[in-house]
This record gives structure tokens, C-alpha cells and sequence, in this order.
């Protein structure tokens, strides 16, 4: 047993908290990303223009729905490094769907095509990392390639192009009530999967396998579905995002991941979302989407090299997981 005097002396030594500095952990992130802009519109003014704001809202509407799929997986101690890779299959089939159904009515036909790759690809993952055990990087780093070269090998390597004009108009070029579609997507995925992690138990459970694996066992839940819902949520999630970017782009890229994964993980790292598993949620991937967002926004426009880009954005996942253990020693 400790020394009552000792524990006594050693809680006397930490920094004790105050409102001030729990305003400013809760607020550094908002905060980060108003002295982003600002800094980044000294030096070239289109940054703080409408126009751009606009542009920042709609790529990161994407990014969320991307974060938002690896806070579901990083909550259980857990990611998904094939997620860059999904999104090109996703785009892939279900531009090829659609092209092969013809007229507007074989939208449906892709995004059902989509969405049954992207559930096959996290029950996949789902059963090799909660049903047989392998460790979640090596499972979702081996699923990567075979996604890739399925990407690769069903579009030949080329885009798949020829898809419905209404498949474009809807989700990505409307915009009910003055705001695009993405947007609106995006926010209510968040709200859905807000609820899902505070209102349900299998939100609880999420938290409770990420916090204790074995206290999670000890009060009787069933880890295996857990995770294997996890897997296939984030996947179908992935599928949604990899459908709006198709949309966008208009045509079924092989490449359309590309560095997807890395700044959808960042996202909800910096976000607040812990590695370790068990603590973070939706607002936390939300706020670091747009910080990731405005970031890159910034960046290009002030036009610094694409691998400075790429150079500063794993600077910032390093300094997140630092302020994160920090902050767990408080």
C-alpha cells in the first residue's frame, strides 16, 4: 500500500485545474482553427472570402464522414488503414453499376452495389481482427492491398466514366436551402451516429471494449459482435463518403482514396479522439475534419508543395498524441 502522505504530497504536485484552463483544453481546438485562417488570410486574403468558406464547409463535409468511420474503429482500440482503398472500389463499382444499368433508375443500382463492397470489405475485417484475433494493422494493411488491386484490376486502371447526370445533380451539385447536399449528409450522419454512441448500447459498448477489453468481458459483452458491427459500420460509412466524392467527380476513379486514410485518422486524432481506445466521439472527428480542412485549404492557396503538405499534416498527428497522453496524465 502507498504511503498516505506520499499520495498526499504527489497530488499536491500536479497543476490543479481551474475553469480558465478547462475552457481553453475544451476551446484550443475552435481556437486552432480561427488563428489558422486568420494567419494563412494575412498572406493571401482569399482564404477569408466567402467563397472559400463555402468551398472549406463542402470538403470537409467529406473528410467528417471519413473521420467519423475511423473514430468508430479507433474507439475500440482498433482503425481502418483500408479505408483510401475502399473508397476506390466503392467508386469504381458503383460507377460501373450505373453504367451498366443505364438511365437514372441504375443510381439505385450503384449505390446498393457500393454499399454491398464496402460490407463485405468490413465484415472482412470484422472477422479477422474480432473472430480470429489478428492485430487491426496488420488485417486492415493486408485488406488494403487486396482492395487496391481489386480497384486496379475490375476498372482496368482507368476511370469509369459515363455516369447518370442526376446522380451528379443530386449529391453534389443541389443545394436545398442555399447549403450543399454534402453538407446536409454529413451533418446528419453526425447526428445519427451522436445518438448511436450516447443513446444505445452498443455506443456504450464501443467505449467500454476500447477503455477495458476485459472489463468489457467480465460485464457480460459479447466483444466479438462488437467489433464486427464496428468494422462494417465504418466501412458502410466509408461507402457513403466514397459515393459523394464519385458524385462529385462524376466518374469512378481507381485513385479517388488516395490519402484519404492518413487525414481521415488525423482528423480524428487531432480531433481528440485517443488511440488508445476508449475516449473521443463524433464532435471530436467533426472539429478535426475541419481543422484538417482549413489547413489544406490554406496551404494550397498560399501554394506550399503538396509533400511539405503531407510533411506538416504527420507533424500534426505527432503533436496530437502528444497533447493526448499529456492530457491522460492529468
Amino acid at each position: 500500500m502507498s504511503n498516505p502522505s506520499t499520495a498526499k504530497a504527489e497530488a499536491a504536485s500536479r497543476p490543479a485545474a481551474t475553469p480558465l484552463l478547462d475552457f481553453i483544453r475544451a476551446a484550443r481546438l475552435p481556437l486552432a482553427i480561427v488563428v489558422t485562417l486568420v494567419l494563412f488570410g494575412l498572406v493571401e486574403p482569399r482564404v477569408l472570402s466567402f467563397g472559400n468558406f463555402r468551398n472549406i464547409a463542402v470538403q470537409a463535409s467529406y473528410l467528417a464522414i471519413f473521420a467519423m468511420a475511423q473514430t468508430v474503429v479507433i474507439l475500440t482500440r482498433g482503425f481502418d488503414l483500408s479505408l483510401g482503398y475502399t473508397v476506390s472500389l466503392v467508386s469504381v463499382v458503383a460507377s460501373m453499376a450505373m453504367v451498366a444499368g443505364g438511365g437514372d433508375a441504375s443510381i439505385v443500382y450503384g449505390l446498393c452495389a457500393g454499399l454491398l463492397v464496402a460490407l463485405l470489405i468490413g465484415a472482412a475485417n470484422g472477422v479477422l481482427i474480432a473472430g480470429i484475433g489478428i492485430n487491426p494493422l496488420v488485417t486492415t494493411l493486408g485488406m488494403s492491398y487486396v482492395v487496391l488491386a481489386f480497384a486496379s484490376t475490375v476498372s482496368g486502371g482507368f476511370p469509369v466514366t459515363g455516369l447518370p447526370p442526376a446522380f451528379n445533380a443530386i449529391f453534389a451539385q443541389s443545394a436545398p436551402l442555399g447549403l450543399p447536399t454534402p453538407i446536409w449528409i454529413a451533418a446528419l450522419t453526425f447526428v445519427l451516429l451522436y445518438l448511436v454512441l450516447k443513446a444505445t448500447r452498443f455506443g456504450r459498448s464501443l467505449y467500454i471494449v476500447g477503455a477495458n477489453p476485459k472489463a468489457a468481458v467480465a460485464a457480460g459483452i459479447r466483444t466479438v459482435p462488437v467489433l464486427l458491427i464496428a468494422y462494417m459500420l465504418c466501412s458502410a460509412l466509408t461507402a457513403l463518403g466514397a459515393l459523394l466524392l464519385t458524385a462529385r467527380t462524376g466518374s469512378g476513379e481507381p485513385n479517388l482514396g488516395g490519402n484519404l486514410t492518413l487525414q481521415a485518422i488525423a482528423a480524428a486524432v487531432v480531433g481528440g479522439v485517443r488511440l488508445s481506445g476508449g475516449e473521443g466521439g463524433m464532435g471530436s472527428a467533426l472539429f478535426g475534419a475541419l481543422f484538417v480542412t482549413v489547413l489544406s485549404n490554406g496551404m494550397n492557396l498560399v501554394q506550399i508543395d503538396g509533400y511539405l503538405q503531407q510533411i506538416c499534416l504527420g507533424v500534426i498527428i505527432i503533436a496530437s498524441l502528444i497533447v493526448s497522453r499529456d492530457d491522460a496524465r492529468r
